[in-house]
C-alpha cells in the first residue's frame, strides 16, 4: 500500500492510532495519556524529531492523528508540515506548540495543518481542542480565529528558500540538501547516509521536491535542480 492509498482509520474498528513528534520526553508522556485516556486512542507512537516522526509515518499504515511541535530537531518551520500533508493526506496533522505567535499560526494553516492548540492548555482543554479536532473542527486560539485577511497574504511567512516553478512551495533546507545531493548522483541510500536519515524519509522528501520541481522522475529533478542550484532560475524559465 502506498502512502497516498491509506485508507481513513474508524476509531470504532481499527482501533485508532496516533503520532506524537516533540523532543520534550515529559511532555510526550503527559500526551500520551490524554490521547489515550480522554480520546479512545489505542497506541500513540512517540518521536523525537521531524525526520524520525517521518520514518514512522513511512512504516506505518494505521496512524491516523499526528501531533507536531514546532520547536523540534528538523522542523525548520511550520511549513515544513506540508510534507506530512502531502504525503500522508489520510492522516489529520496537529500542531501542539508553546508559540502562539500569528505568523506561526497562519504559517500551519497554510501549511494545511487540522489544528493548532497551545501547550499552554490545561489537560482538560487540550483533551477538548483535539476532540474536536477529530471531529472535524479546524482548530485556533481563540484570540487568533479570525485568521482569514491575514492567511491570504501569508507567502512572505513561508522559510527562507529558493523558488521553484510559480505557484509552488519554495523548498526547506533539507529538501534543498536532498536536491543537492541528487544533483551531484547520489542514491536514496547514499543520501539517507550522508545526512543520516532513513531511507524512508528520503523517499518523502524526494517525493516532494518531484511536485514542487513539476518533474516526474530522477533524472528530470537532477536537471533542473541542477540549474536551481547554478542560480539560473526557475524550471519555467
Amino acid at each position: 500500500m502506498t502512502n497516498n492509498e491509506r485508507r481513513p482509520q474508524d476509531p470504532q474498528k481499527a482501533g485508532p492510532i496516533a503520532l506524537t513528534a516533540n523532543d520534550d520526553e515529559f511532555f510526550r508522556i503527559a500526551l500520551s495519556s490524554i490521547l489515550t485516556r480522554h480520546l479512545g486512542i489505542q497506541e500513540v507512537i512517540e518521536t523525537g524529531s521531524f525526520d524520525e516522526a517521518l520514518e514512522k509515518l513511512a512504516e506505518r499504515t494505521d496512524v491516523f492523528l499526528a501531533l507536531f511541535d514546532l520547536q523540534m530537531p528538523g522542523l525548520e518551520s511550520a511549513m515544513s508540515l506540508r510534507v506530512v500533508r502531502e504525503n500522508f493526506p489520510e492522516i489529520r496533522v496537529v500542531v501542539v506548540s508553546s508559540s502562539q505567535h500569528r505568523q506561526d499560526i497562519i504559517a500551519a494553516l497554510h501549511a494545511g495543518v487540522h489544528g493548532y492548540v497551545p501547550k499552554s492548555l490545561g489537560p482538560a482543554d487540550l483533551a477538548r481542542a483535539l476532540g474536536l479536532i477529530l471531529q472535524g473542527t479546524i482548530f485556533v486560539p481563540t484570540s487568533l480565529a479570525v485568521l482569514t485577511s491575514d492567511a491570504e497574504n501569508a507567502s512572505d511567512m513561508r522559510p527562507t528558500a529558493f523558488s521553484t516553478e510559480k505557484g509552488a512551495p519554495p523548498l526547506t533546507p533539507r529538501q534543498q540538501q536532498v536536491l543537492e545531493l541528487l544533483v551531484e548522483g547520489r542514491s536514496n541510500k547514499e543520501i539517507a547516509r550522508t545526512l543520516k536519515l532513513g531511507e524512508g524519509t528520503v523517499k518523502i522528501h524526494m517525493a516532494a521536491l518531484f511536485r514542487n520541481l513539476g518533474v516526474a522522475n530522477r533524472a528530470a529533478a537532477a536537471v533542473v535542480g541542477a540549474r536551481l542550484l547554478s542560480g539560473h532560475g526557475s524550471p519555467q524559465g
